[in-house]
Order: structure tokens, then sequence, then C-alpha cells
């Protein structure tokens, strides 16, 4: 379990690095001779080693919104919002210019002199907020209030779940609803935990779990009847002769179970 945490520890950091050096990127685009004179004679060694960002970012974005829906998801929309175009957006203003602005050269201009009104150094404080983000992941790794062991069970998760899906691929389709049905079931026993909700049943069951999490206030009523959905299908899976599941719904199935393992703690 160490080895593991150490591992995350170690790819959160080499990202956050990453962010910075795109910050740093950002900043000189945008202001390449204040940057170039801040930085003094060592500006042109250091200048050549930053990456490109409209290049890298991307590929940074994508990694960090997965980390940020893992380990902070209550953050992740306004990870994805100081990206994303806000919609609708009658004027570009400095307040609402976004990082996909930025990506396309976006410039704004008004008059024949064309007077700047908003340009890409907009998207500064932006980005800045992104990587603030990212950066308070790291809380999370000494906060008595994360159990490391959800790491550990994500792992497992995606390769019970992965397992599934192969024996959906050769027609098994009881036995990848009853793997699919435990990860649901132990996933569930966790996130109770997570919110101090106790059961008095010696074994209790995916619709057990699933109606704690409901009164106790964890779960809305849309993703409680998904669940009571899920639910109906392991039962299928696991215990009903009088027919058998099909390939969609033990599809559908695993598909939900990955969902509620990855957004629901």
């Amino acid at each position: 379990m160490i080895s593991n945490l150490e591992k995350y520890k170690k790819d959160l950091e080499a990202l956050i690095k990453k962010g910075e050096l795109l910050f740093m990127a950002m900043q000189n685009d945008c202001y390449p001779e204040q940057f170039a004179e801040a930085l003094g004679v060592e500006a042109k060694e250091y200048i050549k080693s930053l990456p490109i960002f409209k290049n890298d970012y991307q590929a940074w974005y994508s990694e960090a919104k997965v980390v940020i829906k893992q380990l902070l998801p209550d953050r992740l929309s306004d990870f994805e919002r100081h990206y994303e175009k806000p919609k609708p957006r009658k004027d570009i203003t400095y307040d609402n210019y976004r990082i996909e602005d930025y990506l396309q050269g976006l410039n704004v201009t008004r008059g024949l002199v064309k007077e700047k009104v908003v340009g890409p150094d907009a998207a500064i404080p932006q980005f800045e907020q992104q990587l603030a983000i990212l950066k308070s992941v790291s809380s999370r790794f000494e906060s008595s209030l994360f159990d490391i062991r959800q790491l550990v069970q994500a792992d497992l998760f995606d390769s019970e779940l992965e397992a599934a899906r192969e024996l959906i691929k050769h027609g098994f389709l009881r036995g990848a609803g009853a793997i699919a049905g435990v990860v649901l079931e132990k996933h569930l026993a966790q996130v109770a935990k997570n919110h101090n909700i106790q059961t008095r049943k010696k074994d209790p069951t995916i619709s057990d779990f699933n109606d704690l999490l409901k009164n106790g206030g964890v779960l809305a009523v849309p993703a409680w009847r998904q669940i009571q959905r899920l639910g109906d299908i392991r039962n299928l899976c696991d215990h009903n002769k009088d027919r058998e599941p099909t390939k969609d719904e033990a599809q559908e199935l695993v598909d939900g179970v990955e969902k509620f393992t990855k957004a629901l703690f």
C-alpha cells in the first residue's frame, strides 16, 4: 500500500511540475519582453527549455482532469470551467475569456485602429486557477479524511471490471454480472463507511446500501434509481433461473458499476 501511495504522489508531483512549466510558457508567450527582462542573463536558455503551451496543454489537461475526477470530484466542474468557453456568450470580455480561446489565438479589438479589448493574456488567471486546483489535490494524501485504501481498491476494481468485460465477449454473461455485482457492493460499502453510515444487517446487499446512502443524503433519487436497476440486473445474473441475462444487460451492469466507482465517493 505504501508503494502505491508513493507512486500516486510522484505522478501528481510530476503533473504539477509540468503545469508550472506550462504556466511559465504561457507568460512568456503573452509578455515575451517583460519575461526575458525578469530572467536576466539566464533568459535565453530557460525559455528554450520551456514546453510549447499550445502543443502540450491538451495532454496535461486530460491527465489533470482524471486526477481531479478521482481525488477531488467536487472541483472538477470548476477545473473544466476555466478551459471551456461559456455558453451562451454574447460578448467576449476579460472575465469570460477562457483557455480554449487562448489555444485558438483569439484577439478581440474594436474600431479602425483595432484597439485591444481582450487577448490571450486574459487566459493567464484561468490557467493559474486550474493549476491551483490541481495543487490542492496534494493535501488529500495527508488528510485523515482521505482513505488511501480507495486508491488500492480503484486499481482492483478496474482489473475486475476488465475481467467482466472479457467474460461478456466470450458469452459468459452470468459470470460477468456476478463479478460486477461484487464490485458494486464493495464500493457502496466503502462509500457508506466514508460517510459514517452504518447498517445493522450482517450481510447487507446492494439494495440495502443503496437505500442507506439515499436516506443519508449521499445519493440523489436519479442515482439511487440507477443503482437499483444495476442491482436488479445483478440479481438476474446471480439468482433468476427463469431466463438468461442478455448481453446488453450485462454490459449495462458493467458500465454502470464503472461509472459509480469513478464518481461516487
